[in-house]
């Protein structure tokens, strides 16, 4: 379905029929009353990415069918946060009439956040000099007249950050608000009010865990910081620097000092566990210190590695986030053997597509 034919008043049906799919896929599975977290209707996305399209003194946005692979414009994005729509329509405003800065500007990407803070990238198929930067710097200062904005210019081995290419987002979570530093090109959880909805289901999901967590893929602390109240120590890892510098940040900005973060792929992590390597990013980690009862793993669509599932089954308690239920369910074809499912979710990330953010809580069998 095109961004500009979202209908709202079909969101409740479409979310049952995704609902009713994941409960086939996984019915192999002895598993609890699916728990269904719906997103907002419209403007939930706080990322986004055009293409540009340029037609004569015109100049849009522009975004491709998936089923036809055409272009269509995108004047209104009504799945994209208010913010993103409001900054689209005054950014291009000021762009169309600017032949420097117009001239092949090639995409536009969009990073907004629930405390309105929003960082603009615009690509281009061109060098950046300083007669560019000139001329974005004098449309940032009558953006700035109405957002709380930055703006970054890209191009082939070029990178201009007009002050900072982050946002710092607030969400709410069971009374805390948490901020984190969300970097531009960096991986965020694109809907934000799900994402404080899957946040609250891991906290309560491991609410009576004892000791300490390990989680894999950490990424900036998304999950990691809020669910350190429920152990004593978090020992997290994560591959991108960036996100790790992010994640060491958003400890600092929340003031917890519980949790401890290695810049490790799952792979390495697995290896060091298992005593095969040893790394001297963990020269100041006793891995034997930690009581880690309990692992939270969120991998990418591919899922969990051999060795990982290995390692990861031998854990008394497993907190499992997937974004591909095909994978999910492959993993739990071998942690199924071991465990028990005590709750099972989905969380609607993505409405209107066949997309299905799954959660599930699994408890070794005694």
């Amino acid at each position: 379905m095109r961004a500009n034919e979202i209908n709202p008043d079909k969101y409740g049906q479409l979310l049952e029929q995704k609902a009713e799919q994941v409960r086939d896929a996984f019915s192999q599975f002895t598993t609890p009353e699916l728990e269904i977290f719906p997103s907002p209707a419209e403007h939930f996305r706080q990322r986004a990415e055009f293409r540009m399209w340029h037609d004569g003194d015109d100049l849009y946005h522009i975004m491709f069918d998936q089923h036809d692979k055409q272009q269509y414009r995108v004047d209104h994005y009504p799945i994209g946060s208010v913010l993103i729509n409001d900054v689209m329509s005054a950014l291009l405003t000021l762009l169309k009439p600017n032949d420097i800065l117009r001239r092949k500007l090639f995409q536009i990407d969009y990073l907004s956040s629930l405390s309105q803070q929003i960082v603009v990238t615009l690509v281009y198929h061109k060098p950046l000099d300083e007669e560019w930067q000139a001329q974005l710097n004098i449309i940032l200062q009558t953006l700035r007249q109405r957002f709380d904005i930055h703006l970054i210019g890209r191009s082939r081995k070029q990178k201009i950050t007009l002050e900072q290419d982050f946002v710092t987002e607030s969400l709410p979570i069971h009374g805390r608000t948490y901020q984190f530093k969300q970097i531009e090109n960096s991986f965020t959880q694109p809907n934000a009010q799900v994402n404080c909805k899957m946040i609250e289901w891991a906290i309560d999901a491991t609410r009576h865990c004892q000791g300490d967590l390990l989680e894999l893929y950490c990424g900036l602390g998304n999950f990691t910081l809020p669910l350190a109240q429920n152990f004593q120590r978090v020992l997290a890892t994560e591959i991108s620097k960036p996100s790790v510098t992010a994640a060491q940040y958003n400890i600092e900005i929340n003031n917890i000092d519980n949790v401890s973060i290695l810049r490790m792929s799952s792979e390495e992590f697995t290896q060091a566990m298992n005593k095969e390597r040893s790394f001297t990013r963990l020269k100041d980690i006793d891995l034997d210190d930690y009581q880690c009862n309990t692992i939270f793993v969120d991998p990418p669509r591919a899922g969990l590695d051999d060795e990982t599932l290995t390692m990861v089954s031998q854990f008394e308690n497993i907190l499992y986030i997937s974004c591909n239920p095909e994978t999910l369910k492959d993993n739990l074809q071998t942690l199924s053997k071991t465990h028990d499912v005590q709750r099972f979710a989905l969380f609607d990330q993505f409405p209107y597509t066949h997309h299905a953010e799954c959660g599930v809580m699994l408890q070794k069998r005694s």
